[in-house]
């Protein structure tokens, strides 16, 4: 559905207010998004991209040499800002996966991977470790398939005002779990000690504050938020 309203989308909120980095189009406003609770100027017409997608983009864009050398990439659920694109990119050997996505090329279940160890030089697995209730074992996939000297971005929603992550099973209500949770299939709101887990498991995590290097113009026109952490793993 989200492919064919795009078009009309796209022209009907066309202007100058905001632009997606991603494909560059700009338009007099982005759309609300949010489970429950919406958030006005979020979802690009263009992309449907969100805030992370975009911070992504351009840290990898600006920080990194994903767009220019030759890798071999895992992008867990793919999502729809970034499929077409990476798909195209002639430096990337590009493989999806999920369990039930459309997008994937392997259906796989995150805790036991259909993958040799140490054979992917980049992975991207961006809010999918809060719906996974074995996350240890899921972040020790990970790190197994990556290759020495490989690059994991894990993005997560977090709480960065809670020292430790909260989980509780005994909640069961769905919304009830929507409240405390952000959404009725996350298993856990993970606070600062996420960090620390994936160190835990072997990955050397840099917590990339990146959206502090951008101007204030820039966190407007891009509709980005400033307390965004991208967790960037290497082994």
């Amino acid at each position: 559905m989200s492919y064919i309203v795009r078009p009309f989308l796209e022209f009907f909120l066309k202007g100058d207010t905001y632009t997606d980095p991603i494909d560059g189009k700009s338009f007099r406003a982005f759309l609300p998004y949010g489970y429950g609770k919406q958030r006005n100027n979020v979802l690009s017409p263009s992309t449907l991209s969100l805030e992370r997608h975009r911070l992504l983009w351009l840290y990898l864009k600006r920080k990194t040499d994903f767009f220019t050398k030759d890798h071999k990439v895992l992008h867990f659920a793919p999502e729809q800002a970034f499929y077409k694109r990476f798909r195209r990119m002639d430096n990337l050997d590009y493989t999806t996966t999920d369990l039930k996505s459309p997008l994937a090329d392997v259906k796989a279940d995150i805790c036991d991977l259909p993958f040799d160890d140490g054979i992917f030089d980049v992975i991207l697995c961006n809010h999918v470790l809060e719906h996974i209730p074995d996350d240890t074992k899921a972040m020790s996939e990970l790190y197994r398939v990556l290759k020495l000297g490989g690059m994991a971005v894990l993005q997560i929603p977090q709480d960065l005002s809670r020292e430790s992550t909260f989980e509780d099973d005994s909640i069961t209500d769905k919304a009830e779990r929507a409240k405390i949770f952000g959404q009725y299939d996350h298993v856990r709101v993970y606070g600062r000690d996420y960090f620390d887990k994936l160190r835990r498991i072997g990955f050397k995590v840099d917590e990339v504050d990146f959206a502090s290097s951008l101007t204030d113009d820039e966190i407007k026109k891009y509709s980005l938020v400033k307390d965004e952490i991208i967790p960037v793993c290497y082994k």
